[in-house]
């Protein structure tokens, strides 16, 4: 595109050039751009000099356009349309939306999440691309490079003031293991947590979250214990955990999910009985006057709030039961 050609043009003469091809007379032309007869001629003396055509001629029937003004009738009106909604906040149909959106989300949070949201836009946005991304570090960054346009994450100790945040609700952290485990009926103690080896399933941008207290005791454990495997696919950690004796700290709305949690029981987190570890829905505010991205971050929220009322109370039994 040679946009030095473009600025040389005034986009005010494509307004009134569609404005004469629709009344086909200079007077009227003048009166609905609430301007003088004079000036709306010399308007027409500089389209006729910018199209290097006469435009319109004069007949006993009024103004007639030339073969080169039925021409630009043609595409002059989609132009100025495409302009006026370039510019306005227009009204925004889902149904209509093929966008492609991409939310960062790890395998644990989308696991419970993506099968009621994906529902939820598939009824009421079914050309929707949503691009799904597991693994990404800096993702505030990323968030405003426009690289991410929401991310689901565990809350972060700082975000500064070009982020718009929705807290999520929380869950408390367990200890994920086989229903057989030798810890699924006893109490477990942080020295237990040196006596069995440790999953720790991928968390991004782990530095910087505000769970001190549990990271301090998978460290300290880590220290002694028979050996950890790190791992980013959810699916592969659970199957490792039903078939041996590996311990997985993880967020305790896992077990909401049946088929995921199959042959898994869990146990209170030592030391962090009492706590819950907060979860975030994260956009930067270049994304604030979209109004695809406002309709997405209600979907978001709203989704979530209606799997959070039978979350606590399942969750509940189910670690204090240590059943599957």
């Amino acid at each position: 595109m040679d946009t030095r050609e473009l600025a040389k043009i005034d986009l005010n003469l494509l307004i009134s050039l569609q404005v004469l091809l629709e009344e086909r007379n200079v007077s009227r032309a003048a009166e609905r751009l609430y301007i003088t007869q004079p000036a709306m001629s010399k308007t027409l003396s500089r389209l006729r000099s910018l199209f290097d055509d006469p435009l319109f001629t004069r007949s006993s029937h009024g103004m007639q356009p030339t073969p080169r003004a039925d021409e630009l009738t043609q595409g002059l009106s989609e132009i100025l349309a495409g302009i006026s909604h370039l510019v306005s906040n227009s009204h925004f149909d889902p149904a209509q939306c093929s966008a492609e959106v991409t939310l960062a989300v790890s395998e644990y949070i989308g696991v419970t999440l993506l099968p009621a949201l994906t529902a939820r836009l598939q009824a009421q946005a079914p050309l929707l691309h949503l691009k799904i991304i597991t693994r990404v570090e800096n993702q505030l960054e990323q968030l405003a490079l426009g690289n991410l346009d929401f991310a689901i994450h565990i809350r972060q100790n700082q975000y500064g003031g070009d982020f718009r945040i929705a807290d999520l609700g929380g869950s408390p952290p367990v200890l994920l293991m086989r229903a057989e485990h030798p810890l699924s009926q006893v109490p477990v103690t942080e020295t237990h947590l040196g006596q069995y080896p440790i999953i720790r399933l991928y968390v991004s941008d782990r530095e910087q979250l505000d769970v001190t207290p549990i990271s301090s005791s998978l460290e300290e454990a880590r220290q002694w214990s028979r050996g950890t495997l790190e791992i980013s696919h959810l699916m592969t950690a659970m199957e490792v955990l039903r078939n041996t004796d590996y311990l997985m700290p993880g967020p305790a709305f896992l077990l909401q999910n049946e088929s995921v949690a199959q042959g898994i029981t869990a146990q209170p987190f030592p030391g962090a009985e009492d706590i819950s570890v907060d979860y975030v829905l994260v956009s930067h505010h270049r994304t604030a006057n979209s109004p695809m991205h406002s309709w997405l971050w209600e979907q978001i929220t709203c989704t979530i709030r209606e799997l959070r009322p039978t979350q606590p109370r399942k969750l509940r039994q189910r670690v204090a039961a240590g059943s599957t």
